[in-house]
């Protein structure tokens, strides 16, 4: 068999239907985000980016920076492997401490990654519970399907952000062991879980909650626990799982919980045992952006000041935007090929970076520009961006209803 025709037949056919993604090769410069070198073919030039997942600009924070600069000089720059083997860094444990006292929690374990932590996490819990089912949102990332999967536990789909459906779901389960995994801002959609309502509902049945807060670390509640800090439900949420790479602004997952629940994890989760640690120096940044972000209320608050004023300026031009509660504004384009062509024109013409966002991400005829304003962009950035969109939108003749 030729195996490079048969792969080669299969991007060709992605990109007929507009889903082929194209990687913009970026270079971020400490000091200046949002604002980056991209290297195109036709040279290096100076671009915004206003689809950044590094949603404080904790990336670029000076103590941040410094502290994983300090840490690789002293302690070099990989963990050594495994913990299991190489032994686990001190840098590991203050880490986890600081994440659980976030949480309010007891323990905390610390993953490669934010999708590595909900895989690792489900995969072992639905494995391991005898006769455990798992009831997941019908919204959940890509991971969480991905660990619900490879529990091989029997799963449930519950609709998307409903209680009541959760509530008759759970009952039918009987009295199975029963784990109910959401999350509290779905990163697409920029949705708020009604966190109180499923709490209550799987409370009311004695079903384990497993919430996944990575869009929301850092941006939500006093100290950035998350939604559920906001709401006051930490204490009543049984596992809470989130993300170092996105408002912290470094990389890694974690999963927080009881002491059990955590040495539980650390002993029979495959996606920890085998996978090398993260390396100290990144473990120390991200112990001081989390700090940092506990007592630091002014990078929350510029945030929400130009997510707000993004919003007020399409409003006024009637150009398309899915209302939600939180810092995620996806503007809906409905079409695969038009989404990418306006990434294109916008990043040629206009020095503006915002990748489409196309299937399978998002489903069919909901494809969207996805835009996350930060404290970092200026209001002269926002009006550049939304010139430039109105532009686009006249050029093209979009459609002004939200698809």
């Amino acid at each position: 068999m030729d195996f490079d025709a048969l792969f080669q037949s299969q991007i060709d056919a992605l990109k007929d239907e507009g889903n082929y993604r194209i990687f913009a090769d970026l270079e971020r410069r400490c000091g200046e985000f949002p604002k980056v070198t991209n290297h195109g073919s036709d040279g290096a030039r100076e671009v915004t980016v206003w689809c950044s997942n590094d949603y404080l600009g904790m990336g670029q924070h000076p103590d941040v920076v410094a502290a994983m600069v300090e840490t690789a000089q002293a302690c070099g720059t990989g963990a050594g492997g495994t913990r299991n083997i190489s032994g686990t860094a001190h840098h590991h444990i203050g880490l986890e401490a600081e994440l659980a006292d976030l949480h309010g929690k007891e323990g905390a374990l610390l993953f490669s990654s934010g999708y590595v932590s909900n895989w690792a996490a489900l995969g072992t819990l639905g494995a391991r519970i005898p006769n455990a089912v798992i009831l997941s949102d019908a919204l959940n990332h890509a991971s969480m399907i991905e660990g619900i999967r490879h529990s091989r536990a029997d799963k449930v789909i519950w609709k998307h952000n409903d209680p009541e459906d959760l509530d008759r779901k759970l009952g039918a389960c009987g009295d199975r062991p029963k784990i109910v995994a959401f999350e509290s801002v779905y990163s697409m959609d920029g949705d708020i879980a009604p966190m109180a309502e499923i709490v209550e509902v799987a409370e009311k049945h004695g079903a384990m909650t497993y919430l996944d807060e990575v869009h929301a670390v850092g941006m939500y509640g006093p100290r950035g626990g998350g939604v559920a800090e906001r709401e006051g439900l930490m204490h009543r949420i049984d596992l809470i799982e989130g993300t170092l790479g996105k408002a912290f602004g470094c990389f890694g997952g974690y999963v927080t919980g009881s002491t059990a629940l955590c040495d539980f994890l650390r002993s029979f989760s495959s996606g920890f045992i085998f996978t090398t640690a993260l390396p100290p120096a990144v473990a120390a940044a991200a112990r001081v952006s989390i700090a940092h972000l506990k007592q630091s209320r002014t990078e929350r608050d510029a945030q929400k000041r130009q997510v707000a004023r993004l919003r007020a300026k399409l409003d006024a031009l009637g150009i398309p935007h899915l209302p939600n509660p939180s810092h995620i504004i996806p503007v809906m384009i409905g079409d695969p090929v038009k989404c990418r062509m306006i990434s294109d024109v916008l990043m040629r013409d206009w020095g503006v970076y915002v990748q489409p966002i196309n299937y399978p991400t998002v489903p069919k005829g909901t494809e969207r520009l996805r835009l996350t304003p930060g404290p970092l962009h200026s209001d002269a950035d926002i009006d550049h961006l939304v010139r430039a969109l109105n532009s686009l939108w006249s050029q093209c003749a979009l459609s002004r209803q939200v698809a």
